[in-house]
């Protein structure tokens, strides 16, 4: 009897279409400005910190929850932020990075036939992990162009199968910023239900023009219904780290560790230290709002002269823009026949949808160093595309 392989539990899903696009850039020897890294390095003193501990031997196994002088210097992080003090020892596990800690807190709060609300456009790690573990999801699409959320929408969509909403602030890949009002009314959204929030607020620091971000850890009658996941390697220019947190109160936390000690049960250890130690000087993350706004701007100077219009963006370290005056291509093939043409790659934002929705927008990563921001703006603005 031949050997039949066992059905997929992802069908649908094939490589990202951050795989294909940087692919495609190395192909054409394009400008990267696809898939959300930094093309300039972290703090030598992060690297050094992180070496030192190395070099003092803690190179074994750390505590499951994390390191606990981490979390510690993380609970004193956010009570300075957001006036909320987290026990470090309850209500904080340290992680191989958000998209674990995502996978983690889906894994651990939905079940085979619960519902789990999207706002789309969404992140594409949500969707494949809600349907790994049996979940059923139900997006709510943004409005284009100013990707607000539709409350009456949303609470429309709240049920007795809703497991969780999972929100995305400052999202990616809008750039919108959740204001402190819109929290209540997630939260009026769900009182009555047994529905937890899962935010992932891993552009925390990057909020520009004087709006404040707004956490569930702010909003005491949220938070205690909610998973919080953060992000060293976006905060600290390092994703290759794959280093990140998560926040909770203590009664969903103890679920959260149930599976997190199954899936890597700890994570790097030499780099937990060193992040403590640097995470201890609140200059080291202070001021990158002021520093991605910079680099939004200089890209948007660079973009001003093209025909592609920008879409404001309040946070994160990507910029939508509408092409529908360049060009009718249905977006994916827009942005990959962009690649060849312009030598600039971009991210179709059709991806972020389950329905595939093409409003001509593409997504562009402004975290880049000037002069790759100047060649890409130029390129932009000045090759015609046929």
């Amino acid at each position: 009897m031949s050997f039949v392989p066992p059905q997929s539990k992802l069908p649908h899903v094939g490589t990202t279409i951050f795989s294909v696009m940087s692919a495609l850039a190395k192909e054409e020897g394009a400008i990267n400005l696809a898939q959300g890294f930094p093309d300039f390095d972290c703090d030598p003193n992060l690297k050094r910190l992180v070496q030192h501990y190395m070099d003092l031997g803690f190179n074994q196994y750390a505590p499951m929850p994390g390191v606990p002088q981490l979390r510690e210097v993380l609970s004193d992080k956010i009570d300075k932020t957001y006036g909320y003090k987290p026990d470090p020892n309850l209500e904080i596990t340290i992680t191989a990075g958000a998209t674990q800690a995502i996978f983690t807190a889906i894994a651990a709060f939905v079940s085979p036939g619960d519902e789990v609300i999207l706002i789309e456009p969404a992140y594409d790690c949500y969707a494949p992990a809600v349907r790994l573990n049996g979940g059923k999801t139900v997006p709510l699409e943004l409005a284009p162009m100013n990707y607000r959320i539709d409350w009456e929408k949303l609470e429309s969509l709240v049920s007795p199968k809703t497991a969780m909403v999972i929100i995305n602030n400052p999202h990616n890949p809008s750039g919108m910023v959740m204001e402190g009002w819109e929290l209540d009314r997630l939260f009026k959204a769900i009182k009555d239900t047994s529905a937890i929030v899962l935010s992932d607020e891993v552009y925390e620091h990057l909020v520009f023009d004087g709006m404040d971000h707004r956490t569930v850890m702010g909003h005491s009658d949220l938070y205690q219904r909610s998973l919080a996941t953060f992000s060293f390697g976006k905060t600290f220019h390092n994703t290759g780290w794959k280093m990140g947190y998560a926040v909770g109160p203590d009664r969903l936390m103890k679920e959260f560790r149930k599976v997190h000690q199954f899936n890597v049960f700890s994570v790097n250890t030499p780099f937990q230290y060193g992040l403590a130690d640097y995470l201890s000087n609140p200059a080291n993350y202070s001021g990158l709002d002021r520093f991605y706004e910079r680099k939004r701007d200089l890209f948007a100077s660079y973009m001003k002269d093209s025909s592609f219009r920008a879409i404001p963006c309040s946070g994160t370290y990507f910029q939508l823009y509408d092409y529908s005056s360049v060009s009718d291509l249905p977006d994916v093939e827009f942005a990959k026949k962009m690649t060849s043409q312009m030598g600039v790659a971009t991210i179709p934002v059709s991806v972020f949808y389950t329905a595939k929705t093409d409003h001509k927008v593409v997504r562009f990563c402004f975290a880049k160093k000037p002069e790759t921001l100047k060649v890409a703006g130029e390129r932009i603005a000045n090759t015609p595309f046929d």
